[in-house]
């Protein structure tokens, strides 16, 4: 009979844990009307980050086209956006 009790309250805790946990989840989920605020905040949406983004994608492929066509080490290059001359060393 103790261990049924036992049970019983195990049970009773566990259940008014999930119980609390799925209410402050719901409480802390914002709302369709935030959601949407929120996608508009963005820094994606942004037009100006989204042509850097694009950008920076173009100076990577390029690097790499690049890189994959010479025999030269592009790592060690100190202006990215120029091509070929690269000096192939460290500098002081």
């Amino acid at each position: 009979m103790q261990s049924v009790q036992k049970v019983l309250m195990v049970v009773a805790v566990l259940g008014a844990g999930a119980g609390v946990g799925s209410a402050l989840f719901a409480l802390v989920t914002p709302g369709e009307l935030q959601k949407q605020e929120m996608l508009k905040e963005m820094p994606e949406q942004d037009p100006r980050r989204r042509d850097e983004g694009k950008r920076n994608q173009q100076l990577v492929m390029a690097t790499l086209q690049e890189a994959a066509a010479t025999q030269e080490n592009v790592a060690w290059r100190k202006n990215w956006l120029v091509g070929g001359g690269g000096g192939g060393g460290k500098s002081a």
